[in-house]
């Protein structure tokens, strides 16, 4: 195994690195243009670049969240599962949740198709 990153899991560090500082338009590059991603603050889905732009704006007006990937898991039907430090505060500062969770990533021809937030626990990471 060399050390050299995959570059699915470089595309993903990008994209983290690019939600944590506010970077839309650097983050909804790397998804395609029928990106499917869930409304984890709201419950449901969003579709497209243009339905995450307007989620994580609406979400960043109301609280601030950081994320921070631990560890990759590439799994065998394509799909890469992120463990991911998750730190939430209202904009005052207080922490909501300080937590671990898992985004699972669905990717094509080198861009994010789809995430799903999901339990560690259910897939066998985690505590």
């Amino acid at each position: 195994m060399s050390n050299q990153p995959a570059p699915e899991i470089e595309l993903l560090r990008t994209a983290y690195a690019a939600f944590n500082a506010r970077d839309i338009d650097a983050a909804i590059a790397l998804m395609t243009a029928d990106v499917h991603w869930p409304r984890a603050f709201k419950g449901g889905f969003v579709r497209g670049p243009e339905e995450v732009r307007a989620y994580w704006t609406e979400q960043w007006s109301e609280i601030d969240s950081h994320v921070e990937p631990v560890a990759f898991h590439t799994e065998g039907d394509g799909q890469i599962l992120v463990e991911v430090h998750q730190v939430v505060r209202d904009l005052g500062g207080t922490v909501l949740a300080d937590e671990h969770v898992g985004h699972r990533f669905t990717l094509e021809q080198g861009l994010i198709q789809a995430m799903e937030v999901c339990s560690l626990s259910s897939s066998g990471l985690g505590a």
